[in-house]
């Protein structure tokens, strides 16, 4: 099987590449570079441009006329960033995205799997959500994700193409064999402030105190990367027997860590604990949610093997290879 990931030189895209190589699914990239590294595309047939980019795709197709199916991972990602500009949000994430949809319709393909967010969910008392949970999105980036969604589904009901939506709760780590990894120095996550916080000798500062959960602290959902690539893996082994059942799946543990959980597991796992200091919520910020659907593993065999540990323990390595690994 041939595969198309659009933003396949990302943090996620380039994982779900490797996974599919080790499947024995040849993946193809396309990337405009504006956040992937070139890098994360060496040894793979790589093609620089943007989804909209109708000669583009046109030319991909025609290259790999066996191309089953796209994984869509190419978008903007940062929640305050969103807030700061939501229209290069809409622009990159909705506006090219449609413009990407047709270009498949023209080429004749017929699956797509899209990389959607748990933000998009409105989370019960308990800070749990399932597929059927109400959709409240509270920033312009998750608010660009169920515009995509619903798009996405209007098209798939009368276009020759079935489209399933996977959302991703809050990923972590890195491919285990450090092919690939965050390719930001300095990502904005809770995670990445902890490995700052770490090389640096700071405080690790806690973004928001006031939340109503458990220790006040936001929640999430920490999947491991690689297992979200497993679960791209799986969901493209069965996808014309996906379809008929739902359209959507959660990608998460089905636990929840609060922010405070997670800098007491980092301090578990490093040689020299970080001190953590209490500060306001960023824009666009919320409490958080973590998934209590078993959909995933019904109908994709999958669950989460990884445990925020080993999560953290392969984000730490990789951030130690970084460097050595990126030309710049």
């Amino acid at each position: 099987m041939r595969v198309l990931i659009s933003g396949g030189a990302g943090y996620i895209g380039s994982t779900i590449a490797s996974a599919c190589l080790d499947a024995g699914i040849t993946p193809v990239i396309l990337d405009s570079l504006v956040t992937g590294r070139r890098e994360f595309a060496e040894g793979r047939a790589f093609y620089e441009g943007d989804i909209g980019d109708g000669a583009l795709i046109d030319q991909i197709f025609t290259e790999n006329p066996d191309i089953a199916a796209v994984v869509h991972c190419a978008a903007l990602i940062v929640v305050p960033d969103s807030v700061a500009d939501p229209v290069r949000y809409y622009r990159a994430n909705v506006a090219k995205s449609l413009e990407f949809a047709g270009h498949l319709l023209r080429n004749g393909c017929r699956r797509m799997i899209f990389s959607s967010s748990a933000a998009i969910y409105r989370a019960g008392e308990d800070h749990t959500v399932d597929e059927e949970s109400p959709l409240d999105p509270q920033s312009p980036y998750a608010r660009t994700k169920v515009v995509c969604e619903a798009m996405f589904a209007d098209i798939a009901a009368t276009q020759p193409i079935d489209v399933l939506s996977l959302r991703y709760f809050n990923p972590i780590g890195a491919d285990p064999q450090m092919r690939t990894g965050l390719q930001l120095r300095r990502p904005s996550h809770a995670l990445g402030k902890m490995i700052e916080a770490y090389e640096e000798g700071v405080p690790f500062q806690i973004t928001g105190t006031d939340y109503p959960t458990r220790d006040g602290s936001g929640i999430r959902d920490y999947v491991h990367v690689w297992d979200l690539a497993a679960a791209h893996v799986a969901a493209l082994e069965r996808f014309d027997s996906l379809l008929p059942e739902t359209s959507v799946i959660n990608l998460g543990t089905g636990s929840g860590t609060t922010v405070r959980e997670l800098a007491d597991a980092f301090n578990r796992v490093v040689d020299q604990p970080i001190d953590v200091v209490e500060t306001g919520a960023r824009p666009g910020d919320v409490a958080g949610a973590y998934t209590r659907s078993d959909r995933a593993e019904r109908l994709l065999g999958w669950r989460a093997r990884y445990s925020v540990e080993e999560g953290i323990g392969h984000s730490l390595e990789w951030a130690r290879l970084r460097d050595s690994r990126l030309k710049g």
